[in-house]
């Protein structure tokens, strides 16, 4: 029988290094479960190599072994924006239509289907994935009802009846924000932008939604951006 979400339980956590994910990770950390692992992927996107770094960062942070599994095929075979292979990363706000180009198909499904037996590998019970109401507008498997029904489908197909734990499904990036903040994250040990240069370029959708989000929050926030707002 899987247990509710408020019941401390073995998980592991997708982190990739950005805002969410590593505010998930802490959360998990300090909410009483035993994090077992921290998972990241590496698909070829263009600020991969930026991000994971952080990832494994908190991880080590926390004491928590971090995993990255190479997922290259992705890159090779898919279309996006977002990945090496594709166009060029738009700028603008996150929830713009623009923003459907870095929109990489069925990613989250792909990560929470290979993350499931990785967790189970490990005897975990639970998985942590960071999708936020910011993400809905444009991103499908980021949705509530892909998330319960890809949660039924991993309950189903494991013997652990591994459930995926979503804390901040109805949250905001802001909230987010302030969560971490509350934990003690170092969000200028964190990865937003897109485009993966020297620093975070300031323009594109990812970089607007996260100073907006410490904005919001009325925290300071701790990003150099190679282009002010």
């Amino acid at each position: 029988m899987a247990k509710s979400e408020g019941e401390g339980m073995k998980v592991v956590v997708l982190v990739s290094g950005g805002m969410d994910s590593v505010v998930a990770l802490h959360h998990a950390a300090a909410g009483g479960h035993e994090v077992l692992g921290g998972l990241s992927f590496d698909y070829g996107s263009k600020h991969n190599h930026r991000e994971i770094p952080f990832a494994k960062y908190h991880c080590d942070q926390l004491g928590v072994a971090h995993q990255t599994i190479d997922l290259g095929f992705i890159n090779t075979h898919f279309e996006s924006a977002l990945l090496q292979s594709g166009d060029a990363i738009p700028d603008g706000h996150y929830e713009e239509s623009s923003m459907k180009q870095t929109v990489v198909p069925f990613r989250n499904g792909i990560m929470l289907a290979i993350a499931a037996g990785f967790a189970e590998s490990r005897e975990a019970e639970g998985l942590v994935i960071a999708a936020h109401a910011g993400d809905h507008a444009i991103y499908p498997d980021c949705r509530e009802d892909f998330m319960k029904a890809m949660g039924e489908a991993i309950q189903l197909g494991t013997y652990a009846n591994l459930t995926v734990l979503r804390p901040f499904i109805a949250q905001r990036k802001e909230e987010i924000a302030a969560r971490g903040h509350e934990l003690g994250v170092d969000f200028a040990q964190t990865w937003s932008c897109y485009k993966g240069g020297r620093e975070h370029c300031g323009t594109c959708g990812t970089c607007v939604e996260r100073r907006e989000a410490f904005a919001l929050a009325g925290l300071e926030d701790p990003t150099n951006y190679q282009k002010q707002a």
